[in-house]
């Protein structure tokens, strides 16, 4: 079996998988200052309430924004696992052209999105990754990933509201009644959803305009399902889509991890 980690700036999940099929997956919070052992008894938490054993692992792949921890999980999958894993990056066998400038500023996470949505879901095709940062991917015929957007994402957005705006009160992120908030809270969280939405819509519209043409737009991350319930241009959402991604890449440079 294969465990694949998708560690991020806000959350890292994991997700093992029987072949093809995503057996098992969890989300966590990503703690910088964890050590090798912390992460290891965490894993060993996670496969003893599934069931794992963890000797059924043969194989571990990751793709990790956080260089910070690199080394820890490096040592952890070594330690716990007896396995040295596959660190995915702009280098990786990953069957796609990276058209960035440079090649290497592309995170582990947008590459992974971005072989997943071409693989299901064909191209031309653009990947909208609702995490720390909103990513926007465009990935053309071929496989030729030509570049993206970023943007803050709506949690570090909203931080950014509660830490300057002493008299607003903290509030969910949630679809309001309607677009006209009648109180503080529905109106804080009018401009929080429709105003992402609008922002995220905006920003497809004007790639649609580039491309000539109307991709297959993809959501994922953890508000994927929230934001994308107001987008007229979001077709399909798929949570799992970077550990698929993670699974595609690595069963591409088996031999080479061999």
């Amino acid at each position: 079996m294969l465990l694949v980690m998708d560690v991020g700036n806000t959350n890292t999940s994991l997700g093992v998988f029987e072949g093809e099929r995503l057996a098992w997956h969890w989300r966590l919070t990503t703690e910088r200052a964890r050590t090798v052992d912390e992460y290891g008894v965490h894993a060993r938490n996670l496969f003893a309430f599934a069931g794992l054993d963890f000797k059924s692992i043969t194989a571990v792949a990751i793709a990790s924004v956080v260089p910070q921890l690199d080394y820890t999980l490096k040592r952890m999958a070594e330690v716990y696992f007896h396995l040295t894993p596959l660190f995915i990056d702009h280098a990786t066998d990953t069957g796609l052209t990276i058209l960035y400038d440079p090649p290497s500023d592309v995170g582990a996470d947008r590459i992974v999105d971005a072989v997943a949505a071409v693989h299901k879901y064909g191209a031309p095709c653009v990947v909208v990754d609702f995490g720390t940062a909103t990513n926007f991917e465009v990935i053309a015929e071929g496989g030729r990933y030509l570049g993206g957007v970023i943007t803050p994402g709506i949690s570090v957005s909203t931080d950014a509201l509660f830490a300057r705006a002493a008299r607003l009160p903290r509030v969910g992120i949630e679809r309001p009644r309607s677009v006209i908030g009648t109180s503080t809270v529905a109106a804080i969280q009018s401009g929080l959803y429709y105003g992402y939405a609008g922002l995220v819509d905006g920003i497809l519209r004007r790639m649609i305009e580039e491309l000539g043409r109307r991709p297959r737009v993809v959501a994922t991350g953890g508000l994927a399902p929230l934001i994308a319930t107001a987008s007229e241009f979001i077709d399909e959402v798929d949570q799992t889509l970077t550990l698929d991604g993670l699974r595609l890449v690595y069963e591409r440079n088996r031999g080479a991890c061999a």
